[in-house]
């Protein structure tokens, strides 16, 4: 059930932090799983994808790390739904596609749709510099960080020095490990550096490969905090009360993307053709408001090719 309480972590911002990543699973990684509905049914086309640029004509192949809700999950039946699956079933709609879901490894998800395993990623990707060195992104979401603290927050974590020294829970090659290691678009300036500058030990950062083992590691009392991109940390804030509750530590807010390989110009034209109709009739607000997300809607005129 979709809780207006996430929405309240979505605007969250404030410590040099681009927005990330995704993800966890409760099937094993790959699996190929048929989307949830889409929102609509388009008349035609609006535009048409070369049989050569899909991995199978017909189809289209879309990478997502499952589960990172309330962009991505299990429904009860075990299908993939949430904002990202329902937005991909929709732009394959409205480029005359077969959605295929294709449950894949956050670490390794960008590795996948260049080596041909899918056509394109819809999954919590934040756009980085890093990222646009191996793929074209479309902007279609924008999110920030939080940090998830056990109940009642008995380290009394309220700013990011306070996490100097402690144990914190992050999905391998998210921005969120970034931020805190120093690396990728924060080479030279993350969390770790301040805190040494500071006269403090470094984080402890522990990552998984998967979203919901990182969360995990929290319920378990292995780490103090979990580190997930807004959206994602407020749904659980929201669904386990008794539990968990947001730190304080906010981030600020950044686009995420849809990654397209940079060898398949129809492809990405096609899937901008179809984000920006979406956007124009309105159900692209309309799937992100059914999930609590509408607040995290990108203006159609950020949705553009990205390279670099």
């Amino acid at each position: 059930m979709v809780r207006s309480s996430w929405k309240g972590a979505l605007g969250v911002g404030a410590i040099l932090v681009l927005a990330a990543c995704t993800s966890g699973s409760s099937t094993s990684p790959g699996a190929s799983q048929p989307a949830g509905g889409s929102a609509s049914t388009a008349a035609s086309p609006v535009a048409t994808v070369p049989d050569a640029e899909l991995a199978f004509p017909g189809k289209l192949v879309v990478c997502i790390d499952i589960p990172y809700p309330p962009q991505e999950m299990f429904d009860d039946q075990g299908n993939p739904t949430g904002a990202d699956p329902d937005i991909a079933a929709e732009i394959a709609t409205r480029l005359g596609l077969q959605i295929q879901v294709e449950n894949s490894v956050f670490d390794t998800i960008i590795a996948a749709v260049t080596g041909g395993k899918c056509d394109i990623i819809i999954s919590a990707q934040n756009i980085t510099a890093d990222r646009l060195e191996q793929v074209n992104m479309i902007p279609y979401f924008k999110a920030g960080q939080a940090f998830v603290v056990a109940k009642g927050n008995p380290e009394g974590i309220s700013e990011p020095l306070d996490l100097c020294g402690q144990s914190v829970a992050a999905e391998s090659g998210t921005t969120e490990v970034d931020y805190v290691r120093g690396t990728g678009d924060y080479e030279g300036k993350g969390l770790n550096k301040q805190c040494t500058d500071g006269g403090k030990p470094e984080v402890d950062m522990q990552e998984f490969q998967k979203d919901d083992q990182a969360l995990l590691a929290l319920s378990s009392g292995q780490v103090v905090a979990y580190f997930a991109d807004s959206p994602i940390a407020g749904f659980y804030a929201a669904e386990q009360p008794d539990q968990f509750e947001l730190s304080g530590v906010t981030v600020e807010i950044a686009n995420e993307g849809i990654s397209v390989p940079k060898t398949k110009k129809g492809l990405a034209e096609g899937v901008l053709a179809a984000l920006k109709s979406m956007a124009d009739d309105g159900t692209y607000v309309e799937i992100l408001t059914k999930y609590g997300l509408e607040d995290g809607a990108v203006d159609v005129s950020e949705m553009e090719i990205t390279k670099k």
